[in-house]
């Protein structure tokens, strides 16, 4: 019992409090969107995985991370057995909105990407932190690519284009912050580019072009594709400095914003906390990413640097896309907010990763 409390003692808990009042700020939108519909079991069910995720996170504290750093195998195990769950998901989960992304049973779904992120970055992290001396040679970054490549075309087939682009960019952050030459990371983005634009025309399906055509011109369809992004900003724009208030925002209580849970959860928040609550949600994100951050720049070693900084670089993406969706600077891509969102894989894959990094501040 007094190792444990030792152990507990040693956690870092201004990151932990950062991210379960993130989840917290998430729960009370939840709840105050569930009153339109009258259905309270969204709100019910992220209760739960919350307290499922921080049970886990302290569980997950207690795994010593050098067994990453010693056994190549065990990493290779786990990325093989999560690129195996993505093919599962072509003879096993139902069509939802045209893409097979999730297993369900009963009233619940798994979504395995969320778990095959955290793998990737270990991976990633492990290859670089072999490599950081010959990171420049291309056979060593052409070799972190395929590891990526696997999942990535597995997402893209279902199709599941949003996560498609996180996969790219934990890739290529991961890269950056090992030490990639200049010319290099600038001529893998014109490749990225390049493949983008020949992929709107061969691989894009129409409803895909129509979210992208709807962020450039938000207004040619205001009734269709756009009208997501364009109610977002009326609600964003309603909330002034103190909000509506919660149960009173117009957007979210009548309907007209779409996916106020998920995809728009940050619009839900902006409308009925205002500028306040939403300096206060982006003060939390800032807070827990820096004390991520704190732990990968006095890390002795390699791995646990790049971990760090990879998962860093997992949540300012999907930070950056959800609220750049919400604003409408960016299509929609379905990314979820970050400990916000509903969803308990996206939240309980977080506080899985929390636990891992909290013994890197134990084992350092």
């Amino acid at each position: 019992m007094r190792k444990i409390l030792i152990h507990l003692k040693k956690i870092d808990w201004l990151m932990v409090i950062s991210a379960l009042l993130l989840s917290a700020f998430g729960l009370l939108s939840i709840y105050s969107s569930s009153f339109y519909r009258a259905d309270f079991s969204c709100f019910k069910k992220q209760a739960l995985f919350l307290g499922l995720g921080l049970f886990l996170m302290i569980l997950f504290s207690f795994f010593d991370w050098r067994i990453f750093q010693e056994n190549s195998y065990l990493i290779l195990i786990l990325y093989f057995l999560s690129c195996l769950s993505l093919l599962g998901l072509f003879f096993f989960a139902p069509s939802v909105r045209g893409t097979h992304s999730w297993y369900k049973w009963k009233d619940f779904a798994l979504h395995p990407v969320e778990f095959v992120k955290p793998v990737l970055i270990i991976l990633l992290a492990k290859h670089f932190s072999l490599r950081h001396i010959e990171i420049y040679r291309l056979r060593h970054i052409f070799s972190s690519g395929l590891y990526f490549l696997v999942p990535a075309f597995l997402l893209f087939l279902q199709p599941d284009m949003g996560q498609v682009i996180i996969v790219v960019l934990i890739w290529l952050g991961v890269l950056v912050v090992s030490g990639i030459r200049l010319k290099q990371f600038l001529a893998l983005v014109l490749i990225f580019l390049l493949v983008s634009l020949a992929g709107w025309f061969t691989v894009l399906k129409p409803y895909q072009k129509e979210r992208i055509i709807s962020f450039v011109a938000p207004y040619y369809d205001p009734l269709g594709s756009s009208w997501s992004q364009n109610q977002s900003k009326i609600a964003i724009g309603s909330g002034g400095i103190l909000g509506q208030g919660i149960k009173k925002g117009g957007q979210t209580q009548l309907g007209f914003l779409s996916e106020p849970q998920t995809d728009f959860i940050f619009a839900a928040i902006a409308e009925e906390t205002g500028l306040l609550g939403v300096s206060l949600l982006l003060f939390l994100f800032a807070l827990l990413l820096w004390r991520i951050m704190r732990i990968a720049f006095f890390a002795q070693k390699n791995f646990p640097r790049l971990f760090s900084l990879g998962f860093v670089i997992l949540l300012v993406s999907q930070i950056f896309i959800n609220v750049g969706m919400n604003l409408g600077i960016l299509p929609v891509i379905g990314i979820p907010l970050p400990f916000v969102s509903y969803g308990g894989s996206n939240l309980i894959a977080n506080f899985i990763v929390l636990g891992l990094i909290q013994n890197l501040i134990i084992n350092p």
